[in-house]
């Protein structure tokens, strides 16, 4: 199985994990539980897709981990923690959603990758 198929697989997947614990999250807490669910996720998601198009540039030219790669993580890294800073400053979203947001893609990560290994 490809990587792109795999990240294809995460994001339907997470779709229909998400948006089921955002909204049973909103019985809990309306204002911004549910809403930093999917801003975790959706944060999750982005940088799951940076990782991928990096190791596939990688993979395809078949160097060494380069400068660039490494660059580009930590600014990938920087871009995500200035977002979740400023939606803490502007106290639009909530620590807690934001980890089940990013577990949660994380988890159906893991059980994508599994499956993947398994069927090679």
């Amino acid at each position: 199985m490809e990587m792109t198929e795999i990240v294809r697989k995460v994001y339907k997947q997470s779709a229909f994990t998400l948006i089921p614990f955002a909204i049973i999250s909103a019985l809990i807490e309306w204002k911004k539980l549910p809403v930093s669910i999917l801003i975790g996720g959706i944060l999750a998601l982005a940088n799951l897709k940076g990782l991928a198009w990096g190791i596939g540039g990688l993979i395809g030219t078949g160097e060494q981990v380069s400068g660039k790669l490494v660059f580009l993580s930590l600014i990938r890294f920087f871009i995500l923690s200035i977002i979740l800073i400023i939606l803490l400053w502007l106290k639009v979203i909530n620590i807690a959603g934001i980890f089940v947001g990013i577990t949660t893609v994380l988890i159906v990560l893991l059980i994508a990758g599994f499956k993947a290994a398994k069927d090679a």
